[in-house]
This record gives C-alpha cells, structure tokens and sequence, in this order.
C-alpha cells in the first residue's frame, strides 16, 4: 500500500468522523465522548444531532485516555458529556468522570427496537440515554425509575392517555421489542387447555438485565422453568427459550440446554412470535425479561424473581424487593412512564427524532415489508428466511484477516468519498510520418 493510498483513506476518515459536526455547526452545545460502543453502532450520532462527537476506540486503554481523551474532556469542561454503551466504560474513565464532575450517561437498546434481533448489528428505532443508571439495574436509581417515582401522572392526564392509547396500539399491531418469530396457531402446538397455563420466558444467560437485576448468583433458564414446576405441579408448563439462543447467534458464555427440562415442560424449540406465544397463557414467569412487561399489557400475572424496571409497583408477583419502589402505578402510567417519556425515537428515513406514536406506526410498516418478503422468499420454494451464516475464518491466517479488513474498509471508504479520476492533459496529435526519400 503506498503513502498516497493511505493519505486518502485517512482523509476519507477524517471526513467521515467530522459529518456531524459539519451538518450541525451551527447549534452545537455540547462536547461529547462515545466510550465502549461496538465499531458498528456509528448510529448514536443520530441521536445526539447538537453535539460534537469524539468516537473512542472499543478497547480504550488508560495510555489512550490519559494522553489524549481526558485533556480534552478538561478543555471543554463546561460543556463535555460522556456517553458509554451499557456498562463498558474502563473503572478510570468513570472515577476521572466523578472527579471532574463530568455527566456519563449510560446508552441502551429501547423498547420497540426493531424487524430484526440485536444481534444481527440492525440499528434500534429506539434507545435509552440515562444519565445515572440503566433501566434495568436496580442496584442504583435510574432516570427511569425517577420519571416512575415522581412524575405527575395525576395532573397530566394527557400523558395517562398517550399511555393507554399507545398500549391499545401496540397490542392492535402485534409488535414486540425485536418482531422476530413464525405467527402460528398456538392451539396446535400448546394443544387442548385443560389445565392451568404457564409460560417460562427465557433469557441469554450472562446478559446483563440479570446479572444486574438479579439477586440469585448463576440463576440459569432451566433454573427458573423448576421454580415454576414446583410452584404449580398441576399445570402445563410451556418455555419459550430467547430467540439469540434458538438461533445460535448467542453462544458466550455457552447457554443451558433446554433439552434438560423436556421432562417438565414443552419446550418451544421453534421461534414463535411472542403475541402467539402470550395467547391462553394464564401466567408468566421470568426473571428480569422485557417480555414479561408486554404480558402484563394483555393482563396476564407475571411472577419476577428478578427486579426488572416494571417490578414494585403493585402490578407484579416479586420475588425480589426495591426499597426505593413504593409509589403504586397503573399499567397505563407505567406504560407511558417507560414508553412514552423514558426513551428517544429515531426515523432513519426522515433523520430525525420522533415521538413514540410515530416510531410504532414506522415499526408497523416495516414490520409489513419484512413479512412480505419472507412471504415471497416461501414461496420461491427456499423456505423461511434464515440469520446469514458468518463465514469460518478459524483457518485464516491473520495476515490475510488483516488484508481482508482492509478490503472492507477500503470499500467502506470509497463508498462515502469516492476517489476522483486523475484528469490527464491531451495527447498532442501525432505527427505525420513523412517518407524517406531515397537518393
């Protein structure tokens, strides 16, 4: 690679980096760091359209930090933020943040994120930017449990009917947090109800929504379906294992297997949408799930051993307490607490933030395309549409994993800035060939 090939690509960087803060010059207010942020998560300048973002490095070393990152943070101290991807942040970056009073706010995936799982790196239509803790740690107060602790829910019954009106919306239009899994008819698969019936929502194990929000040290899945069989011996138990986990995409740290507790329960081993799954269920269990808050929007019990953010406030069976939660809250106000006025919304079509009425209505539509083109992938006679299969790259060398980055990058690069064609003078005309004469 010559010098002028890397000249180019650094300059094609730079200017990559500087897009936002050229599109937003002119109101820009704030100085802000992005610290642990996966290399593929460049969507938070999106969501931070008056701020001048420096982007860190994923493994940001002390070296790093102290030579260059901390001295700017003091150079614009007056108006400097950080912002960090859940719990990522290094231990020197948060004590020199509390040190220099500078604000670190913690950034999380919201509520309706999107047509695809996390995992598959598909930008969120939804995040949580919290300025004390996350949503689900209740080790610490959160923005949101302030916002559910204290917010006039009375004298803004507006805001009581947004959450009412949001919650009839979402149950209407049969969307989730991820909006992954087959619609099927549950009747066929649960078969006939003859009993009490039970649903076991599973997790990825080693997520942090448990082991923050979690009390019981290496808590699994299968841990939490034998609670719930021996709670309730006569019932039918059905466990629904984490869509991540049906598809291999989430194997770190290895998972346990469901296979275990075929003996107790029907084990889901197909991805079926929640909505069908949630259909005569007559109680849930989960430890600290998301989904266990959208079965409380249908007015189904829901059983926490955990303490996820919808938990202590008088709607759920807990098993773990937050003396903090004392305020009793309607589904509605708890709704609109964490739906309506807790997160951010973003069009990617219109580039810009919007209310969570019009990111519903977005997700819908989107929702639609998706099951269209799943609907003609079927019947093309392929099947269902499948997560992409990641190449196996054990037996490259890493010369040639080096090379084939750079490729990407490369074509990353040229896409944003494409190269400009050398303009070369004309050819002078050829000069006529004159015969020699011959003596």
């Amino acid at each position: 690679m010559t010098n002028i090939g890397i000249s180019q690509w650094i300059k094609a960087i730079y200017r990559y980096c500087l897009i936002p803060i050229r599109l937003n010059k002119a109101s820009i207010n704030k100085f802000s760091v992005v610290i642990g942020f996966s290399p593929w998560k460049t969507f938070i300048s999106d969501w931070l359209p008056n701020c001048e973002i420096r982007r860190e490095r994923y493994n940001l070393s002390k070296k790093e930090f102290w030579l260059v990152t901390a001295p700017l943070l003091l150079r614009h101290r007056s108006r400097a933020e950080v912002f960090v991807w859940g719990y990522k942040e290094p231990d020197f970056v948060r004590r020199f943040c509390e040190r220099h009073k500078i604000p670190l706010n913690r950034v999380e995936d919201g509520f309706i994120r999107s047509v695809q799982l996390g995992a598959t790196k598909v930008p969120p239509l939804s995040i949580c930017i919290d300025r004390q803790a996350l949503y689900y740690d209740p080790t610490s107060p959160s923005d949101l449990e302030e916002i559910l602790n204290t917010f006039p829910f009375d004298a803004n019954p507006e805001v009581v009917a947004r959450g009412r009106a949001g919650i009839e919306a979402l149950l209407a239009s049969r969307l989730s947090k991820y909006n992954v899994g087959l619609g099927v008819d549950v009747d066929e698969i649960y078969g006939p109800k003859d009993r009490k019936r039970i649903l076991v929502l599973g997790q990825v194990e080693g997520d942090m929504s448990i082991l923050k929000g979690c009390n019981i040290p290496g808590i699994t899945n299968n841990d939490l379906v034998w609670i719930a069989r021996s709670e309730n011996p006569k019932a039918q138990i059905i466990y629904k294992p984490h869509p991540e986990v049906l598809r291999g995409i989430r194997k770190d740290p290895p998972q346990s297997d469901s296979r275990e507790v075929l003996g107790i329960a029907q084990v889901l081993f197909e991805d079926i949408s929640l909505a069908d799954a949630l259909q005569t269920i007559d109680q849930v269990y989960t430890i600290t799930s998301l989904s266990g808050f959208e079965a409380l929007i249908r007015g189904i019990p829901v059983t926490c051993l955990g303490a996820p953010f919808y938990s202590g406030w008088g709607l759920t069976d807990d098993r773990q307490r937050v003396a903090r939660r004392s305020r009793k809250l309607t589904i509605e106000q708890l709704f609109a607490g964490a739906y309506i006025l807790y997160p951010r919304y973003f069009d990617p079509y219109r580039r810009r933030l919007i209310e969570f009425e019009e990111a519903l209505s977005l997700l819908e539509t989107m929702k639609k395309g998706a099951s269209e083109r799943e609907r003609l992938h079927r019947a093309s006679g392929k099947g269902g549409l499948q997560e992409t299969a990641k190449p196996d790259k054990s037996n490259v060398s890493p010369a040639e994993l080096q090379l084939e980055t750079l490729r990407t990058i490369r074509k990353m690069l040229e896409a944003l800035d494409p190269p400009k064609k050398a303009i070369t003078a004309p050819k002078p005309p050829a000069r006529p060939i004159r015969s020699k004469l011959r003596a």
